[in-house]
């Protein structure tokens, strides 16, 4: 019998084989030794499709699913893990449904073992309405906007006094930095000397130019304005996957928040910029031209959230002009992952093209101007 290869979601909205074989019987075993929540009759019951990382739910029919998500250490080490993990429990004692973390025998939320780090957090509560939808899937219904957009701004609200210094590496990690940048290009130079696998990729293109010409216009004056805006610890991933729904209730409400593996200190803004971008524009469906884009539910995430912090017109149009920005630092660690981490050039090429110049570059398009002035007019 021949075993066929796991198979995860690729860029191009497509199935691809892995770069990052699936959990399995002998890795549970292990962690059964480790975390005594995992009950001995434990077995593997789902792989997630999700490309960046191996990630799997055990459980044993009766007691509660656990999902153990693995990284290659080159990716994530235990303690970079636990930066996410610190900011996962302050929210939780603040009131939001984070997904919860389990410890292992000696207290600790991630551990290594061998060539991996692994963490595992209680399966949250609610339905997983976009589990098996591709990344970029838009979020299918404008009253789940809303109520995006109101716990977005819960979020915030319980971020806002949390401290903790920026994160300790740059891979897979939405960082604000080259926004808030003077001079983008020259940040980017000076931080290439502890970034070679970047530094590579970057001296077989004319990235400068290109940055120039498509992605920079759009930078221009965001640095000055952004200093008015906090730094904050943010989700910076707020996709429609990334949340579980109680549909028991009136109004569609958000029962767990997942996945922090994007956060770090950016700003409120910026992460509710990325909201709009993750959920408004079917990014890898740019051909179907106005069924690409959902106006409505930019401007329901930005409504529910204002019902809970109100925004000023000035922030609003900050807002606005932030969107064709906000992938800028994700688009460069991309390419630094899969250029110096899994050794694919062409999704590296992919990173670069369609995701930092493409995204701007269609910001520039009818459709794209539509989405910013429907924004500006809502301020």
């Amino acid at each position: 019998m021949t075993v066929q290869p796991h198979r995860v979601q690729g860029l191009n909205n497509d199935e691809v084989a892995a770069d990052w074989p699936p959990i399995n019987q002998a890795e549970l075993a292990w962690l059964k030794s480790q975390y005594p929540q995992l009950h001995a009759g434990s077995h593997l019951l789902w792989h997630s499709p999700r490309p960046l990382s191996a990630g799997a739910i055990v459980g044993d029919g009766g007691g509660t699913d656990v999902f153990i998500k693995r990284h290659h250490h080159s990716v994530r080490s235990a303690a970079c893990l636990e930066e996410e993990h610190h900011f996962i429990a302050h929210l939780r004692s603040g009131g939001i449904p984070a997904t919860q973390l389990l410890a292992d025998r000696h207290g600790h939320t991630a551990i290594a073992h061998g060539d991996w780090t692994y963490e595992l957090h209680v399966v949250g509560e609610g339905q997983d309405l976009y589990r098996d939808a591709p990344s970029w899937t838009l979020l299918t219904n404008p009253t789940q906007a809303r109520a995006a957009g109101r716990m977005l701004a819960r979020l915030h609200q319980v971020a806002a006094d949390y401290r903790a210094p920026q994160r300790s590496t740059h891979l897979l990690v939405a960082r604000d930095d080259l926004i808030r940048s003077d001079d983008p290009i020259a940040t980017i130079k000076a931080s290439l000397d502890q970034r070679p696998a970047l530094a590579r990729y970057l001296a077989r293109i004319p990235w400068q130019s290109e940055l120039e010409r498509v992605v920079l216009p759009w930078h221009d004056g965001l640095a000055q304005r952004l200093r008015a805006e906090p730094r904050q610890w943010a989700h910076n991933d707020w996709h429609a996957s990334n949340l579980l729904w109680d549909e028991n209730t009136a109004a569609p409400r958000i029962s767990t928040v997942l996945d922090f593996g994007l956060a770090s200190p950016t700003s409120a803004l910026f992460d509710l910029a990325t909201a709009i971008e993750r959920n408004a524009v079917a990014w890898l469906e740019l051909d179907l031209g106005a069924q690409a884009l959902r106006i409505d539910t930019a401007l329901q995430l930005l409504e529910g959230y204002r019902e809970v912090l109100p925004l000023s017109a000035t922030r609003v149009h900050l807002l606005a002009d932030l969107l064709p920005m906000v992938h800028f630092d994700f688009a460069l660690s991309e390419v630094e992952y899969f250029e110096g981490i899994t050794g694919s050039t062409a999704n590296a090429d992919v990173a670069w093209g369609p995701f930092m110049l493409g995204h701007p570059a269609w910001f520039a398009t009818a459709h794209g101007r539509s989405l910013l002035q429907a924004l500006h007019a809502a301020a």
